[in-house]
């Protein structure tokens, strides 16, 4: 398993560029905001040295992943207020374990079916400036909810 970063790398790229969207960062995870408008709250935890997979971690490590996803998962649900949280690890071309917090709401642009999927409706400009408008908040107790994980 590789630990090293690369310049071909997204992942790395992100987490090393001035400004990035970065919530929260200790010696092995990252927490990084994901800049897609029509999901204000969409969030990565992200393994930061290069192990494709989960169970190329150490259990230890892999309960310490997990545990950042849930609470990235109850934080959002605290601040938020979802219909729905997604939850998804994949990033074939990634070569970091990674999983994506998605908040979903009846009125998004694909519910009930994946972000990925065909849009079912346009989302409602002023819904989308209410749940921008959390970020600060869902931060702060993303962050507070990950001291313990230190």
């Amino acid at each position: 398993m590789s630990t090293s970063t690369s310049a071909h790398c997204d992942l790395c790229t992100l987490l090393q560029a001035p400004g990035a969207a970065l919530i929260w960062a200790d010696h092995q995870l990252a927490v990084v905001a994901v800049d897609e408008p029509e999901y204000p709250g969409f969030t990565r935890v992200v393994w930061q040295a290069h192990v494709k997979e989960m169970t190329d971690l150490a259990p230890a490590e892999r309960t310490r992943v997990m545990a950042a996803v849930w609470a990235v998962e109850a934080a959002q649900r605290a601040v938020m207020a979802p219909e729905k949280i997604n939850l998804a690890s994949f990033g074939n071309m990634t070569p970091h374990v990674h999983w994506h917090v998605i908040p979903r709401y009846l009125d998004d642009a694909h519910f009930p079916n994946p972000t990925w999927a065909s849009a079912q409706r346009a989302s409602a400009p002023e819904a989308l400036a209410a749940r921008r408008a959390l970020l600060p908040a869902l931060h702060g107790a993303i962050i507070e909810r990950l001291k313990d994980l230190s």
